[in-house]
C-alpha cells in the first residue's frame, strides 16, 4: 500500500511574532485585565510604550513614565516585558541578567513619578509574574524573594494579586 498524503503542510511552524508586536500585545492584555478587576477604563498603553517621558521635553504634569497610563491614585509605575525566553529561574541569580535590567529600569522611572515599581514579565507557556519591591506585600502566599544590589523584591504571579483588595493598589 502506497503512501500518498502530503503531510508536509501539517508541519510548518507559525510565522514568527515580531518582539515589538508581542510586547504592544501583552501591554494591551495586561491594561484591559486592570481594567476588568477594577471596573474602569483608564489603564491604557503609553504613547511610545513608556519611552515618551524620556525622549520628550514635557511639563511634569503631562509626563508618562512606565509601559502604562494608570489611574490618578495607582501606587504603581507598571513596566511589561513579554518573551525573552532566554531569561530563566537562573536569571534572577545572574544579576547582569536582561530580567534584572527591567527591574532597574522600572526602579528608575517610578522614582521620577514617586510611585512603586512593579514589572509584570510573561514568558512563552509560563505564568505572569509580578515583580515588586520587598515592602510592598499583597496580603497572600509569597511565590519567590530576591535581592538584588542591595535591594529586596517579592516575586508573586500576576493572577494571585488582581485578587488582592484595592488597598493594596490604590492611595487612599
Amino acid at each position: 500500500m502506497n503512501d500518498n498524503y502530503d503531510l508536509s503542510m501539517l508541519r510548518k511552524k507559525p510565522k514568527r511574532k515580531n518582539s515589538r508586536t508581542k510586547g504592544n500585545t501583552f501591554e494591551r492584555q495586561v491594561a484591559k485585565l486592570l481594567n476588568d478587576r477594577f471596573k474602569t477604563e483608564e489603564f491604557s498603553r503609553s504613547p511610545g510604550s513608556g519611552a515618551f517621558a524620556t525622549t520628550h521635553s514635557l511639563p511634569d504634569h503631562l509626563k508618562i513614565y512606565g509601559d502604562l497610563i494608570t489611574p490618578q491614585k495607582f501606587k504603581f509605575c507598571i513596566e511589561c516585558k513579554k518573551g525573552y525566553n532566554n531569561q530563566n529561574l537562573y536569571s534572577l541569580y545572574n544579576h547582569s541578567s536582561d530580567f534584572w535590567k527591567f527591574v532597574d529600569q522600572c526602579e528608575k522611572d517610578s522614582q521620577k513619578c514617586g510611585r512603586l515599581p512593579m514589572v509584570i514579565f510573561k514568558q512563552d507557556r509560563q505564568p505572569t509574574l509580578a515583580i515588586v519591591p520587598y515592602d510592598t506585600v499583597f496580603g497572600m502566599e509569597l511565590k519567590y524573594v530576591e535581592i538584588h544590589k542591595n535591594k529586596s523584591y517579592r516575586i508573586y504571579m500576576f493572577e494571585d494579586i488582581l485578587k488582592s483588595w484595592d488597598q493594596h493598589w490604590f492611595d487612599a
